[in-house]
């Protein structure tokens, strides 16, 4: 598959060289083939630490190339070390309009599976912790990253949604659509005074949009947070940007979660900390909503209990091979043993005894990374099936 690298600082080293990149590729997903730029922090290559993952997601119209640079993530990723992935919605039917199907249609585009599908891949090419997996984007990005919280909860650790709430589909009669099987962590940044996604809720664009304050309360009541929030306004340090922020936090909600709300007083459709994109809605300059965003993600990794940790077979009497394999792994150890091999997500896909020089067969794994442990020792290794 075919990549343009784009380059913004090479660092050569002895016998080595490392980059801040932005990587362009696509995936097959679907049968449809999809876009997306994923930029790698030059950090990420001094070591062989497992990274964490935000999907950034763009507005109805817009592109991940324009994601990029309106929320300019690039910065706090090479200061955090975290990989940031900008998908690339598809054309709305019939228009040349991009977009991201966060329920807006019953039928067409399965985006929820192409970002699976895209997290999967990632996972399997890159040293990405996933338990440490994020979601944002901006108004319909904002949309899709609340649909996310809701349908692909196995996977997503925490969302943050700028200028996007709920559509009537996607939330159902009091939240009733959406069924995630666990806490989920949740920020909100909205302007009170924008107009294409109203604070209030209500019809637009031929979408009914459910209020900002009805989907905080339903993350609020889904995470058992305290219904009475600390609310703090916080400090109007530009005041030319003609807007302030309050933010209101529920905290001690199950498994740690939290629900977050900046409320940007007169503030509009508008990335908070950006470049203002036009002259008639305010763009706040009190917060950087990424720098924020990514200070809320940073709290919060899914119970690693769930997740099987590898660790190297150092002086290993058990090996496996090829890796990456097809259809079947090759073991090969000095003692009889048991052995499992289980998903990203600690669930146990398969158990057998296995002597020198055996075989699995695996044919029936899906395309992605699993680990085989060692039931006598517990030592676990790595395998990626293709």
């Amino acid at each position: 598959m075919k990549r343009l690298i784009l380059c913004f600082l090479i660092c050569v080293g002895i016998g080595s060289l490392s980059a801040q990149a932005t990587i362009t590729d696509t995936l097959v997903a679907n049968g449809i083939q999809r876009g997306y730029r994923l930029y790698i922090p030059a950090k990420y290559y001094s070591d062989n630490t497992l990274r964490p993952l935000i999907i950034n997601m763009h507005g109805y119209t817009s592109n991940a190339t324009q994601q990029q640079s309106y929320t300019n993530f690039m910065p706090i990723a090479d200061t955090a070390n975290f990989l940031i992935v900008y998908p690339q919605g598809s054309f709305f039917p019939g228009t040349l309009n991009t977009y991201w199907n966060a329920k807006f249609q019953p039928i067409g585009i399965n985006d929820v599976s192409f970002l699976s599908n895209l997290i999967d891949s990632l996972i399997a090419r890159y040293r990405i912790n996933p338990n440490r997996v994020y979601a944002t984007g901006f108004s319909n990005g904002g949309f899709m990253s609340h649909t996310l919280a809701c349908e692909l909860s196995q996977k997503i650790t925490a969302i943050a949604s700028v200028s996007g709430t709920m559509n009537d589909v996607q939330y159902g009669v009091n939240g009733s659509q959406c069924n995630p099987d666990r806490p989920m962590p949740i920020m909100q940044i909205h302007g009170d005074s924008d107009y294409t996604v109203p604070y209030n809720g209500g019809p637009n664009l031929g979408i009914n949009m459910v209020a900002v304050d009805t989907i905080i309360q339903f993350w609020v009541r889904h995470n058992q947070c305290n219904p009475t929030p600390i609310v703090q306004n916080v400090p109007d340090i530009n005041t030319f940007d003609n807007c302030t922020a309050i933010h209101s936090i529920y905290s001690g909600g199950l498994s740690g979660t939290t629900v977050e709300l900046f409320r940007i007083a007169a503030g509009g459709h508008t990335w908070p900390g950006s470049f203002p994109i036009n002259f008639w809605e305010a763009t706040n300059q009190d917060i950087n909503a990424s720098k924020e965003i990514w200070r809320f993600f940073n709290s919060f990794e899914r119970n690693p209990a769930t997740l099987i940790h590898e660790q190297p077979f150092t002086n290993a009497t058990i090996s496996i091979y090829p890796n990456p394999c097809n259809d079947i792994l090759c073991i090969n150890t000095d003692h009889v043993t048991s052995i499992a091999i289980v998903n990203v997500l600690g669930e146990v896909l398969l158990t057998q005894k296995v002597s020198k020089n055996s075989e699995i067969d695996i044919h029936h794994l899906e395309h992605g990374i699993y680990f085989l442990k060692d039931l006598t020792n517990g030592k676990t290794s790595k395998f990626i099936k293709q």
